[in-house]
């Protein structure tokens, strides 16, 4: 019996063409999968207008599908005790102890209270260090990450070293007690600085050692090498006056050469079949074929929400997004049936053009790849598009 329906992948097929000939996206590369079904479109050309045409095995930059793969890595040296979820993390980002707490989020830098506790492994994974890009608009805290650089997002160009962005970050206050608060992504990039010290090597490393190589996600890295640039589309982002605008070009791309820092949570590159294996992988509750990567209880931990009522009413929406209402390590997590997804479903976008899905319960996987970043929280209409009709062709 078919996993997925051939009449419907065909409905998928002329409505994602239709986002690609009337210009929205250059190119994608979509696939979803269910019990052993797998179906994948390769539409459209590398650059706005024509060019190379897409393919299967077109690198895109993932951004912060890169998330979840960090978080894995995480914790497979939880599953080796390493690490340990709740132990402070004081000997290993010495420069995030001690710290000091706004009284108010918008407050002064200088008016402050001792923190209650060290901030730990879960803070990171869950967003709940204190630190974040989801700030107060207008508060100072906001205005000193900025300042500092501390605010890293792509395209890599003027990231501070590792060691260089956690003694910036130090010498700011957190946003709240730790894991009193959700704020979005700097917990990645402490994250990526955490594993490449408790390694003793590059985090492109620990990734390549603990996920992408047992994976065999031979394309997915920080770095795109140079034989394989012509595998790299241009990326775009959109102006409402001059449409389709290059914001990286693959003859001098922020991705074509090492990083100062390799952000955990934004930096990835990856190909559908590598990221393909990686869903696949938790899917099956953390084996891929004969490798086992996390035991099911820890895929089962880490997709499950880990943010209280109050921490979630304070964030909501979830980036924008109505229908995520939990965020668990690394991922977010649906926990109400407001739509197709069904509760348990997790998964992440990624900034730059990407999107991908779990869902557990239907056992389908969706990943959508694009080069044409998203123009704000709300994925755009061919991301939304491509989720309905994933949910549609489940046989």
């Amino acid at each position: 019996m078919s996993g997925l329906s051939k009449e419907r992948l065909e409905r998928l097929h002329r409505v994602l063409a239709g986002h690609v000939e009337r210009g929205a996206v250059p190119g994608l590369v979509a696939a979803v999968a269910r019990d052993g079904d797998e179906h994948v479109e390769v539409l459209g050309s590398h650059t706005a207008g024509g060019g190379a045409p897409v393919r299967r095995d077109t690198i895109f930059r993932i951004a912060s599908m890169s998330k979840p793969v960090t978080a894995v890595a995480a914790l497979t040296l939880v599953e080796e005790r390493v690490l340990r979820l709740d132990d402070p993390l004081d000997d290993l980002l010495p420069e995030l102890a001690g710290r000091r707490v706004l009284r108010r989020p918008d407050g002064p830098l200088d008016d402050t209270e001792p923190a209650a506790r060290p901030i730990s492994l879960r803070d990171l994974l869950t967003f709940r260090l204190g630190y974040g890009l989801t700030t107060p608009s207008g508060a100072p805290i906001a205005a000193a990450m900025a300042e500092r650089g501390v605010n890293v997002l792509p395209p890599r160009a003027d990231y501070p070293a590792p060691d260089e962005f956690l003694r910036r970050l130090g010498e700011l206050p957190l946003l709240h007690q730790p894991g009193a608060g959700w704020h979005y992504h700097t917990g990645s990039v402490v994250l990526g600085i955490l594993l490449a010290r408790a390694c003793g090597k590059p985090l492109g490393d620990v990734l390549r050692e603990r996920v992408l190589g047992p994976l065999g996600m031979r394309d997915t890295g920080f770095t795109v090498p140079a034989d394989r640039l012509h595998r790299l589309p241009v990326e775009y982002w959109h102006d409402p006056a001059r449409g389709l605008v290059v914001y990286d070009d693959p003859a001098d791309s922020a991705w074509s050469r090492p990083a100062a820092l390799d952000d955990g949570g934004a930096d990835l590159v990856s190909t559908v079949d590598d990221y393909l294996a990686f869903a696949r992988m938790l899917l099956a509750g953390g084996t891929h074929g004969d490798v086992r990567i996390l035991s099911r209880p820890t895929v089962e931990l880490m997709t499950t929400n880990q943010l209280t009522p109050a921490q979630l009413t304070a964030s909501a929406p979830l980036l924008g997004r109505d229908e995520l209402t939990g965020w668990g390590f690394g991922v977010s997590v649906a926990t109400t049936r407001d739509g197709l997804p069904t509760p348990g479903r997790y998964g992440w976008d990624g900034g730059l053009g990407t999107t991908w899905f779990n869902d557990p319960k239907e056992r389908l996987t969706g990943i959508l790849l694009t080069q044409r970043m998203f123009d704000g929280p709300t994925p755009p209409a061919v991301a939304r598009d491509f989720e309905v009709l994933a949910y549609q062709a489940v046989a």
